[in-house]
């Protein structure tokens, strides 16, 4: 929102791929980052806190790979998980100031995506991976609990329900949004949602059947799990991938954006004119995206 452009914190030497808002703690963030855009070099984790005077850096920990996701304990306020591009996921403890907790090492390509239940009752992460395998976790048992093979291509996002336990969204370079249900490991739903790489995908916090996807094709496309034949609606206007969306956890009909076209935009589907404001403060690819379940309008 506004004077968002003077809350910034510079990470020199490194480009940040995801940002997740604290279930705990309003104001504070995680940031995944990565040197030499992924490609090489080390990665980091930094946790930031925001306060009157700016935003800070509370903690940061080095991992010797890029840091592509992360996500925060549903169970514990100092505990995050990231994944990585060597394809391992390591849990950390922000009231530590060493390295990992655990690292868990079974994916054979980049760790692109991590994400944690927010149903209770249950702890359970998924990661997604270029291995085109997405594998199940219990952060309380060393091993993976399951593997689900299904797509065809890299898996670029994993995404629980926020509404229906053990269930989750898989977005693929394989054009295809896919629904998973963990109690019975085959895939209960597969939707052609693009004609492009799928990047990113998010369930609305307002409607179980609800999801947004986002592509290379520039468009975000909502998909009603009862009827997938066609999307609810398109949104247009990005000029390059979408690289995350985000469905408002405030707002039924409102969702966030961002691209490689170096823009973050809001957008209320409901609305014959969706696009409610174009963020262009950036100056390179935005990648992480959240919205603080905390504060309304905090991005």
């Amino acid at each position: 929102g506004a004077g968002a452009s003077a809350r910034a914190l510079r990470l020199p030497g490194l480009h940040g791929y995801a940002a997740e808002f604290s279930p705990y703690w309003p104001g504070r963030v995680a940031c995944a980052a990565a040197q030499y855009y992924g490609i090489a070099g080390c990665g980091t984790l930094a946790v930031l806190e925001q306060n009157e005077a700016g935003i800070a850096l509370l903690r940061s920990f080095d991992w010797n790979d890029g840091l592509f996701d992360v996500t925060w304990s549903e169970n514990n306020e100092h505990v995050l998980i990231t994944s990585s591009g060597d394809g391992s996921l390591q849990i950390w403890d922000t009231a530590k100031t060493k390295g990992p907790l655990q690292v868990y090492k079974e994916h054979t390509q980049e760790a692109y995506s991590v994400d944690w239940s927010q149903t209770r009752g249950e702890h359970l992460v998924v990661s997604g991976s270029w291995d085109q395998t997405a594998k199940l976790w219990d952060p309380a048992v060393g091993k993976s609990l399951c593997t689900l093979k299904g797509h065809e291509g890299v898996i670029y996002s994993t995404i629980w329900s926020p509404h229906i336990p053990g269930c989750f969204a898989s977005a693929s370079g394989d054009q295809t949004l896919r629904i998973w249900d963990v109690k019975a490991p085959a895939v209960k739903l597969v939707i052609p949602a693009h004609q492009a790489e799928i990047l990113s995908c998010d369930w609305c916090k307002y409607d179980q059947n609800l999801l947004v996807t986002g592509a290379v094709d520039c468009s975000l496309k909502g998909w009603d799990l009862r009827n997938i034949r066609q999307p609810v609606f398109i949104l247009l206007g990005h000029t390059y991938a979408i690289r995350r969306v985000k469905f408002s956890p405030f707002h039924a009909t409102l969702l966030a954006s961002c691209s490689y076209d170096f823009t973050v935009r809001f957008w209320d589907f409901s609305k014959p004119n969706p696009l409610l404001e174009t963020v262009d403060h950036h100056t390179e690819f935005t990648c992480g995206l959240d919205l603080s379940l905390h504060n309304c309008g905090q991005v």
